[in-house]
């Protein structure tokens, strides 16, 4: 058995290719060679609550009463990430609505306010799904993947029946235990990925420092040479933990896993170098999925031949999206290896 699924059959059992073998390669090369495929969207800028901020809003515009699929994207990713434009295609070819939300500072175009973005951010996914829920009539989908995971997962947990507002959700290479997953990027091949997130994180910093003296400390902040350093100054007082440690401890999903009641999928890879397998929770709610397959890495998960294709992950979410749309009472009267299908489009 190719992994360590609750709910899925033989068919969505994801296995690499053997031409690209182990987690870094799995991970780094579908993001930087693999083709992604073209999706046209369409731009939202969207006022903060507090009305001293923004964030821009990427959207398709599906058929009428159609499911609306939407995706939080991964620590300084976009609607452009791989992921992001693989699923949003194929949603798009649906005749679904889409919609990416992007994180304060990720559209390409810095924010106002002092914050930023982090994985526990709750709140923020609260006012973005209660406000674009009311637009869509027909089943409401949420994914998040790494970051966005992580921090989707934090607002199931945390609104409990209060997320039934959507119908299904889907965690993509959550670091569900942000402590051991910072431990593992600091270290060894895994300090390639940190420098790639600082490359991007540290100028954003120093310009939001520009913008409000005194916020942080900026020789700190220039002498970070891992996330965690870089948490201690940046994200965690700005976000109000104490610390990375309290930040880090809070804002892991692998506490709230037991309080989801809304049909949700945790799909990890037990070889993503960002949360290696043996600190992947291996209990949680009646509600949620645990699918931990044997490869993968890291928000990879390429198929096929050479060159390969990214299309398994974005069907592997609509599969399960599709799943989710039964009948609430059998869902609950039925065991979870014999839940029906319901396909549209």
């Amino acid at each position: 058995m190719a992994g360590y699924c609750l709910d899925c059959n033989e068919l969505l059992l994801y296995r690499a290719p053997a031409w690209l073998p182990g987690g870094h390669l799995q991970t780094i090369y579908p993001a930087t060679v693999i083709r992604k495929p073209a999706v046209a969207f369409r731009r939202e800028r969207w006022d903060t609550p507090c009305g001293q901020d923004f964030i821009d809003v990427d959207l398709i515009d599906g058929e009428p009463g159609a499911p609306c699929v939407m995706l939080f994207h991964g620590l300084e990713g976009s609607s452009n990430s791989h992921y992001a434009r693989s699923l949003m295609a194929m949603v798009q070819a649906r005749g679904w609505h889409g919609a990416i939300p992007h994180f304060r500072s990720c559209s390409g175009e810095a924010n106002l306010a002092p914050r930023f973005y982090h994985s526990g951010d709750a709140e923020e996914l609260d006012w973005i799904i209660r406000r674009l829920r009311p637009r869509y009539p027909g089943p409401f989908h949420v994914a998040g993947v790494s970051l966005g995971a992580n921090a989707l997962l934090r607002w199931l947990g945390e609104q409990q029946h209060g997320a039934e507002i959507i119908d299904a959700a889907v965690s993509v290479s959550a670091p569900l235990d942000l402590a051991a997953g910072g431990a593992a990027l600091s270290k060894g091949f895994n300090r390639l990925y940190t420098r790639m997130f600082l490359e991007t994180l540290k100028p954003k910093a120093l310009a939001k420092l520009e913008r409000y003296p005194g916020l942080f400390d900026r020789d700190r902040l220039l002498a970070a040479k891992d996330l965690y350093s870089f948490d201690n100054v940046v994200t965690a007082p700005l976000h109000g933990y104490r610390d990375t440690d309290d930040y880090w401890h809070r804002a892991s999903a692998k506490h709230v896993l037991h309080d989801i009641t809304v049909p949700t999928l945790v799909l990890n890879a037990r070889n993503d170098p960002f949360l290696p397998g043996q600190f992947l929770p291996t209990s949680a709610s009646r509600a949620v999925t645990l699918q931990y397959t044997d490869t993968g890495g890291h928000v990879g998960f390429p198929t096929g031949p050479f060159p390969g294709r990214i299309d398994w992950l974005a069907r592997r979410i609509l599969h399960f999206f599709d799943g989710a749309l039964v009948d609430d009472d059998a869902r609950a009267g039925a065991p979870a290896s014999v839940r029906s299908l319901i396909h549209y489009g």
